[in-house]
């Protein structure tokens, strides 16, 4: 099986001779010229090797509000770079034909991302590690990220949160925004659907708010399977309790890849953004045919500081970076 020749990092040989990744809480044991759930590690001898490092599927230029981060400098643009694999198997996946499919990849070098990200102009704000799963990216995220701190950009993920605490806190001090996709507040919905666990996630994400990372949360509101009342106040409670600031993006689900139920009814997605917003300053729901709630109010006046249509932004409510024009007050987030 082809490699990259780059060692992977959070392994260990075990006395039987295969390698028990440390990466994530998926915990694979790993054997000779075979991969772990993620695809993206092979043992060859005694050094477990990776098959992604530097390798990706897409880079493209995408509105930041497309990751969706809609606190994190709005109305700019962020260099995007996906590779392949995930450690998730999500039978709704949105990206599947890179996640759960092989795909042609193209090599990059962490100096030749920087350079793209140079080259996209002054409204660039940084490389969002996105499209499939970056946390199995580990090694070569954590090899960009210090030189795209140097240059001053930040470095954004999109990820599922499923990683354990020691290569997380390795990342985190390099990682400037982070867009967690909270599955559901179900652990029995994490094993039967996504074949993972739900507590790793929590802990990843209340590890990355005690860091300093900007955070911003999504959730896929699938009917019948994460959308009850009840489910909806526990997390946005949850989330609250980590910080009242956190935006959580609820987004509506449409029929992909395994999962052919009809799509998540507006009303229900209306009812859900009711509940979650009792508990967080801001709630947006995505997927939708109107763009009613995807607006930045004002927690303190009510005022729309930020109003979006598409991934159009206008910052008109806003003064002083992030503060309302209306009644100066400080909105959560950085510009």
């Amino acid at each position: 099986m082809d490699h990259t020749g780059v060692e992977a990092a959070h392994y260990k040989i075990l006395d039987n001779g295969d390698a028990g990744c440390r990466l994530c809480p998926q915990a694979c044991i790993i054997t000779q010229g075979k991969t772990g759930k993620c695809r993206t590690r092979t043992l060859e001898g005694r050094k477990l090797r990776l098959i992604n490092y530097g390798r990706f599927t897409s880079l493209a230029v995408d509105p930041i509000e497309k990751k969706p981060l809609y606190h994190f400098h709005p109305g700019t643009a962020i260099l995007s770079i996906g590779g392949f694999g995930c450690n998730l198997r999500c039978s709704f996946c949105q990206n599947w034909s890179i996640s759960q499919a092989n795909a042609a990849t193209r090599a990059i070098t962490p100096e030749q991302l920087v350079r793209e990200a140079r080259n996209c102009g002054p409204d660039n704000t940084g490389v969002a590690f996105t499209y499939n799963e970056p946390m199995i990216w580990f090694e070569f995220i954590r090899d960009c990220a210090p030189l795209l701190k140097s240059e001053g950009f930040a470095t954004v993920l999109v990820s599922n949160g499923f990683i354990n605490p020691e290569p997380f806190a390795e990342l985190a001090p390099h990682v400037t925004a982070l867009n967690i996709d909270l599955k559901s507040f179900s652990d029995d919905f994490y094993k039967t659907y996504c074949g993972a666990r739900l507590e790793p996630v929590k802990n990843t994400i209340a590890a990355a708010v005690k860091a300093g990372i900007w955070v911003e949360i999504t959730t896929l509101i699938v009917p019948g399977l994460n959308d009850s009342d009840e489910e909806i106040e526990e997390a946005a409670s949850w989330l609250a309790s980590v910080s009242p600031d956190i935006p959580l993006h609820l987004s509506r689900y449409f029929p992909n890849f395994q999962m052919e139920r009809a799509a998540t009814p507006p009303a229900t997605m209306e009812r859900a953004h009711g509940i979650a917003k009792k508990h967080l300053n801001y709630v947006y729901l995505g997927n939708m045919s109107d763009d009613s709630h995807s607006r930045t109010l004002c927690p303190e006046c009510g005022t729309t500081v930020i109003a979006r249509s598409g991934y159009r932004t206008d910052l008109s409510g806003l003064k002083q970076g992030m503060r309302c024009a209306a009644c100066g007050a400080r909105i959560a987030g950085a510009a």
